[in-house]
C-alpha cells in the first residue's frame, strides 16, 4: 500500500450551507485522513493522504465517501492537475526560475500550456511525463499516478458539459 496525497474540491449545490455543518460527518464517514477546508460558503474541500493500492482506488474511495457524507456535492476539482510554473516548482521542490527555464524558454518540444495567460497554466501530468522522457528528471510514482487519474477525472467532468448531439463530431474533430 502506499501514500497518495491529493485535494478534492466540491460544490454543495445550496451555497447558504455552512460547511462546517459537515466536518462531523465527513469523519464518520471515512474521511478521518483529510484536512478539511471550510472557508468559503459553499464550497468544500478536502486534502486527503489515503493509503490505496493505487491512485484510482485513494481517489474513487475518497469521492465515494464524500458522496455519502454530503449526497448533494458535486466534485467541481480533483488536484493536483492544473497547476502554474509556481506550482510545479513547489511540487518538485525546485525554483520557479528553474522550471520557466526548462517548460517555457528551452525545448520546443515541452508541454503546451491549456490556456495561455498571466499565469499560463499546464497539466500536471504532461509536464512531469515530460520531465521523465526528455530530462531523466527522478518524479515519484505516486505522485506520477495521481496527476494522471486527477487529469482524467478532470477531464471526463469537463466531457460532461458538452451536448451530447455534438460529442460524436467534436470527438472527430479532436482526433
Amino acid at each position: 500500500m502506499k501514500e497518495y496525497d491529493f485535494t478534492l474540491k466540491f460544490n454543495l449545490q445550496n451555497s447558504q450551507s455552512d460547511p462546517n455543518y459537515y466536518v462531523e460527518t465527513l469523519y464518520e464517514a471515512g474521511c478521518d485522513d483529510a484536512l478539511i477546508g471550510v472557508g468559503k460558503r459553499g464550497y468544500i474541500s478536502l486534502n486527503f493522504i489515503r493509503e490505496a493500492s493505487s491512485a484510482y482506488e485513494a481517489i474513487s474511495s475518497a469521492i465515494f465517501d464524500v458522496k455519502r457524507a454530503i449526497p448533494e456535492a458535486n466534485l467541481v476539482e480533483a488536484a493536483p492537475d492544473y497547476v502554474g510554473l509556481t506550482d510545479v516548482a513547489r511540487i518538485l521542490g525546485c525554483t520557479r526560475q528553474n522550471i520557466r527555464k526548462l517548460v517555457v524558454a528551452n525545448d520546443p518540444g515541452s508541454p503546451l500550456p491549456v490556456y495561455e495567460g498571466t499565469p499560463s497554466i499546464w497539466r500536471l501530468a504532461e509536464i512531469l511525463t515530460w520531465l521523465i522522457e526528455s530530462k531523466a528528471y527522478e518524479i515519484d510514482d505516486s505522485l506520477m499516478e495521481i496527476s494522471k487519474v486527477n487529469m482524467d477525472i478532470n477531464t471526463a467532468k469537463s466531457w460532461q458539459k458538452v451536448e451530447s448531439t455534438s460529442k460524436e463530431d467534436i470527438q472527430t474533430l479532436v482526433a
